[in-house]
């Protein structure tokens, strides 16, 4: 896989797809790699299974998400209305 220190994951495609693209696919992909909140056990452990599916390494909690995080901005709007 082509990677270099200045792009990052988007050096595979070189010098295709444009350069925003590019910059806007890169920051999505590394937020989706990192680790995330468990909304169980509160441990930064929870990573990408497949689309959409989440699990954390500590508690072994398998959840539904948004595609590349784990919360969408939908599901955050709903959660706020349902606290009220």
């Amino acid at each position: 896989m082509g990677r270099t220190k200045k792009v990052g994951p988007m050096g595979r495609y070189g010098a295709r797809a444009g350069a925003s693209v590019r910059k806007r696919r890169g920051q999505i992909e590394i937020g989706m790699r990192q680790r995330h909140k468990c909304p169980r056990c509160l441990a930064k452990a929870v990573r990408r299974v497949s689309i959409g599916v989440w699990r954390c390494a500590r508690c072994d909690f398998t959840f539904a998400g948004g595609a590349y995080m784990p919360t969408t901005k939908l599901g955050e709007m709903v959660k706020r209305s349902k606290l009220s």
